[in-house]
This record gives C-alpha cells, structure tokens and sequence, in this order.
C-alpha cells in the first residue's frame, strides 16, 4: 500500500508564494509520473503540473512562468513552488502519482491541501 501525504498549503496575499510538497511512503519500486491538480468545488479537478520520471516537466497555461514543479527521487517526494500567486489560483490542490510495483503501475491520490490568495 502507499500512501500520499501533503503539506503546504495555506492563506498569502496576492503576489506571495507557497511551496506544497508531497510525500509518498509504502512499497515502492519507482514514481514514474508526479502531478498536481487542484478543484474547486463544482468545477473538475484540472492538471496544473507533471513532471515525469525523466525529468520532462508540463504545465498548465494559467500558470506557467509562475508555477514550478519539481521532485526528489530519493525522498519519492514532489514540489509545487507557487509564485506570483493570484485569488484565482484558489483551490484545493492534489497531488497525484502514478507508482510502478513490481510490474505493474497504479495510481495514487494525496487528500489534498487548500490553498487561499486573498486580494
């Protein structure tokens, strides 16, 4: 089993930055893909952020050039650094990784973190 546990979250103001993190512990061989998403409610959780096992890194367009992801293999852990953070980018944030056990892949949900940007 494998868990995900978040952390990082919380209230800044317009402009200010967050870091969320987000740890994965159980038995496992490699993480081959890291996301996160964020919701809010009534609305679809929407990708913001991928990177992969090699290193490939995609974003959504609302937050590029703000938003960097990145991971520690050593630590089967994931960043999300949030600059120039917004009131839209409100949300609740997950984070996401699909893990290879023995041969075969399965994915994995953290229980999320909410973030609030006042104005």
């Amino acid at each position: 089993q494998v868990q995900l546990v978040e952390s990082g979250g919380g209230l800044v103001q317009a402009g200010g930055s967050l870091r969320l993190s987000c740890a994965a512990s159980g038995s496992i061989f490699r993480i081959n893909v890291m996301d996160w998403y964020r919701q809010t409610p009534g609305n679809q959780r929407e990708l913001v952020a991928r990177i992969t096992s090699g290193g490939s890194t995609r974003y959504a367009e609302s937050v590029k050039g703000r938003f960097t992801i990145s991971r520690d293999n050593a630590k089967n852990t994931v960043y999300l650094q949030m600059n120039s953070l917004k009131p839209e980018d409100t949300c609740v944030y997950y984070c996401r990784m699909v893990v290879l056990i023995r041969t075969n892949e399965y994915t994995y949900w953290g229980q999320g973190t909410q973030v609030t940007v006042s104005s």
